[in-house]
């Protein structure tokens, strides 16, 4: 009842400011809209060109996720390049996204520049973001705890919801579609744009009957889909979601923005009736932030921002109530930019945060909160050479004051150089750390008190060639991670007994020829435990070894496009001690788009388009061969 009143007085504080609201942009994204395609904001804090960036970084704007046949978060960044998704049955089921082979809580999650995720857990509920409320994603491979703090050891994801439509008037859209598996989407939004801001809205649902998500293995071996005779229904998934936004523009040096979602997720999966063990869940996902910006002229800014991100689990047997998981995480950030000279940067700034967590259970109840402050710096230099020939210098320190854990510092230091005919070498060494999730801290029979955080340490060199309609980048990086934690058998309980080394390479690239436009990816890993003991030299579990992916598409004048893309993923190990091995698969998808009329696009997928079986994670079934066919309408 907390989370609707909340976000009751969100609508209404909106509605509010809906007549005196004028365009103004997001303090992470302050960039003009034509050149949204360019710039990033999460590599460094600051708005600069993807290709300035000395991190490898990765774009999905709007366009390409119409254009995808994906349906969800986890599917749009299945196969790309330093992504592992771990997925349990299809649309709404569990998943888990390893960056760089780091773990599965080692990737800091923002949504428009909020913290997500939750605090028992220490994940992201990715499966329950609606994919038709997202504008663009920016993709930050590599560590970034010195500007972010925590959870920054892999790299960092930020959703940037959707955006008010350029140019004053009313703007619409609409959005409907029906598919394989009884899914049926649909979603609409509104915008009012007057000279100096505007307000929007939009609202989506998405439901699917599922598959028999859950296969078992023939004997009892534990609770969850290893078990002997799972149910053998269909697990589905039902979603509601609305996203509230809302801009000023008050004279020439003062921006205002706030934005508001919330996601609410009926989730169903397989239980053994004998352990008396919750069958569907009733979710919430609920972000809520805005932000002030005020820079008096071009070579000095200043941002305020705050949010909070609420991660809620209703958990059912049939209809019965078995328990309750509640986290919200607040967050605050002051951020100044100060231009030194031409082409130098220097960011300073305050982050505050508190998480709290509670679990309401009849077994195993637990409340815990935590606050965390810091004081982060920047410096960017570019010293120019000539044309092609400038040189770039990126350093970074933070400090971090944790109530339960005290003091961690960590840095960063970058430096690239461009020689000339579109060619650049970058190198950089960063550290970053991670604090225990509050699971791995009380849960019972699992936690443990005394945990550690972890620690790491990586380095990456990387080699670029730009040239006229061909691009590509190569990287190669090492990372090693202490007091890694991981369930100790010795006690029975999480502990920080293992230490992790991770090296990758990674290349990416693309070319347009004509109407052809073909992008690729690809990634190697070696994820070992370097821990004493039988697991040591043993690969980390649900890390492939190698993946790919390929994206084509073929455009017909304005009218028509089509394009195949094709992911591919190597065999890993489902365990520690790896023995129960997950073989690798390889699929192909189909889209095709028929723009009919002015503003009107008729789509159709085919997703797995061979019926490939394969799993992600053992024991539980991925979907098959699956269409969809959908309808859009975007008003000018």
């Amino acid at each position: 009842m907390q989370s609707r009143s909340d976000f009751r007085k969100t609508l209404l504080a909106l509605a509010l400011a809906m007549p005196t609201c004028a365009a103004a942009q997001s303090a992470a994204d302050p960039a003009p809209a034509t050149d949204l395609d360019r710039l990033v904001v999460t590599a460094t804090r600051t708005a600069i060109t993807a290709d300035a960036a000395l991190a490898a970084v990765e774009v999905i704007d709007r366009d390409q996720i119409e254009r995808s046949s994906a349906h969800s978060l986890p599917e749009l960044l299945r196969g790309r390049a330093g992504i592992t998704l771990v997925n349990q049955g299809g649309l709404g089921k569990l998943s888990t996204l390893f960056l760089r082979g780091t773990e599965s809580d080692h990737t800091l999650f923002l949504v428009d520049g909020v913290r997500v995720g939750s605090p028992s857990s220490g994940l992201a509920s990715l499966q329950d973001l609606p994919l038709e409320q997202i504008e663009r994603i920016e993709i930050v491979r590599g560590p970034r705890s010195s500007l972010y703090g925590a959870d920054a050891i892999g790299g960092v994801i930020q959703v940037f919801t959707r955006r008010a439509a350029a140019g004053t008037g009313v703007h619409g859209r609409v959005h409907a579609g029906l598919g394989s598996h009884g899914l049926r989407e649909a979603s609409g939004g509104l915008d009012l744009r007057g000279t100096r801001g505007g307000v929007g809205v939009d609202v989506g649902l998405l439901e699917t009957d599922g598959i028999d998500a859950c296969r078992g293995i023939g004997a009892p071996l534990y609770a969850g889909c290893a078990m002997d005779q799972p149910d053998p229904d269909r697990d589905g998934y039902r979603n509601r979601n609305v996203a509230l936004r809302a801009d000023l523009a008050a004279g020439d040096a003062w921006r205002f923005d706030a934005q508001a979602l919330q996601s609410r997720g009926h989730n169903f999966y397989d239980a053994d009736p004998a352990w008396g063990l919750p069958d569907n869940s009733r979710v919430l996902q609920q972000v809520v932030g805005g932000s002030i910006r005020y820079r008096p002229r071009e070579s000095l800014g200043l941002a305020l921002s705050a949010g909070r991100n609420r991660d809620d689990s209703d958990n059912y047997l049939g209809d019965a109530y078995a328990n309750r998981f509640t986290g919200t995480r607040d967050s605050a950030s002051l951020q100044g930019d100060i231009g030194l000279a031409a082409g130098q940067v220097l960011t300073a700034g305050f982050d505050w945060q508190r998480d709290r967590a509670e679990v309401e259970d009849p077994f195993s109840p637990f409340a815990a909160a935590r606050g965390n402050r810091a004081l982060f710096a920047q410096y960017q230099g570019q010293f120019a050479h000539g044309d092609d020939r400038a040189q770039d210098l990126q350093l970074s320190l933070r400090r971090d004051d944790n109530d339960q854990f005290g003091g961690k510092t960590t840095g960063g230091i970058a430096w690239g150089l461009g020689f000339g005919d579109g060619w650049r070498f970058t190198a950089s060494h960063a550290t970053a750390f991670k604090a225990p999730s509050f699971n791995e801290l009380y849960y019972p029979y699992y936690g443990n008190p005394a945990l550690r955080p972890e620690a790491s340490r990586s380095t990456e060199v990387a080699l670029r060639h730009q040239r006229g309609d061909i691009e590509w980048q190569l990287q190669a990086y090492e990372t090693r991670i202490d007091d890694l934690i991981t369930y100790d058998t010795a006690i029975f309980a999480a502990n920080n007994i293992e230490q992790a080394r991770i090296r990758g390479i990674e290349l990416t690239g693309g070319l347009r020829l004509g109407a052809w436009s073909l992008r690729g990816q690809a990634s190697a890993l070696q994820a070992r435990n370097r821990s004493a003991g039988i697991a040591q030299g043993r690969a980390l579990p649900r890390r492939p070894g190698r993946s790919a992916r390929l994206d084509l598409d073929r455009a017909f004048g304005d009218a028509l496009t089509l394009g195949i893309s094709g992911i591919a993923e190597g065999a890993r190990w489902d365990d520690v001690a790896n023995t129960l091995r997950v073989g690798g698969y390889a699929t192909l998808d189909a889209t095709a788009s028929w723009r009919f009329a002015p503003g009107w696009r008729l789509q159709a997928g085919l997703a797995n388009a061979f019926d490939r079986r394969y799993e992600t994670s053992a024991y539980y079934r991925q979907p098959g061969r699956t269409w969809s066919l959908g309808l859009r309408w975007q008003g000018d």
